[in-house]
């Protein structure tokens, strides 16, 4: 989904940034100059509560500060990179290391740029928008629909028509395996072992509960869901 200006994205969504910063002072100065200039800014000061807004809903944008508590930047850095649904998410690195060897580090494990404290407000966001910027092909190439819903993977975005609609992760994953094999069935317990893992041990009512949370969600085009009885769920060729 391209952008029409540097903080807002087709259908009216502006751009979300997360900011894991644990320093009040950098973290109101940066939320400040973010929002200032047209993004949606959310901050968090551990791991723990960045992870609990992960499960919610994953941003357009990182800013992953290294000294934390709890965990150290690198560390969450490379879990993100590790996980299918957040690899392609674009990050910047807030540090106040400055050494070539801390900034190689944070390159390599998957940073796609490195910003040094003290820092200015226009700098910030000119990284911000250059980054944003470059990864704008990616979410132009990779998407999937049926209907009028369209999922891009690259971005972990789902849209009706230019509505952006906010999913739970668990409902993105579900819908993206939904929509990946479109037009196949896929059986229950293979939902069960892509969306909650294969050590779940839960009810399969959690699958139920899950479509038609997700159907609802979906509003009119929740019918793209079909369900297959005694046999799972698809998403049908005739959709389009």
């Amino acid at each position: 989904m391209p952008y029409t200006n540097n903080s807002i994205m087709n259908g009216g969504d502006k751009v979300m940034i997360y900011l894991l910063e644990d320093d009040n002072g950098i973290q109101n100065f940066v939320l400040y100059a973010l929002r200032s200039s047209g993004f949606d800014a959310q901050g968090f000061e551990t791991p723990s509560a960045f992870y609990s807004a992960m499960n919610e809903r994953i941003p357009d944008l990182l800013l992953l500060d290294i000294m934390l508590p709890e965990e150290d930047g690198i560390s969450i850095l490379k879990k993100l990179r590790d996980n299918d649904n957040t690899r392609d998410l674009p990050i910047i690195m807030l540090t106040a290391k400055t050494t070539e060897f801390d900034k190689v580090t944070g390159l390599d494990s998957g940073a796609d740029d490195y910003i040094t404290k003290p820092f200015g407000a226009m700098e910030l966001i000119s990284r911000i928008n250059a980054l944003l910027r470059r990864t704008r092909s990616i979410v132009s190439e990779n998407r999937l629909t049926a209907g009028d819903i369209t999922l891009i993977p690259s971005r972990h975005e789902v849209f009706r028509g230019e509505e952006r609609l906010i999913l739970t992760l668990k409902e993105y994953e579900l819908l993206a395996a939904l929509m990946k094999n479109k037009g196949k069935v896929i059986q229950r317990d293979e939902l069960l072992s892509k969306v909650w893992g294969y050590d779940f041990t839960g009810e399969s009512r959690t699958l139920d509960v899950h479509i038609r949370t997700l159907r609802s969600k979906l509003g009119e085009s929740g019918d793209i869901i079909e369900t297959v009885r005694g046999v799972g769920y698809k998403v049908g060729d005739a959709v389009d």
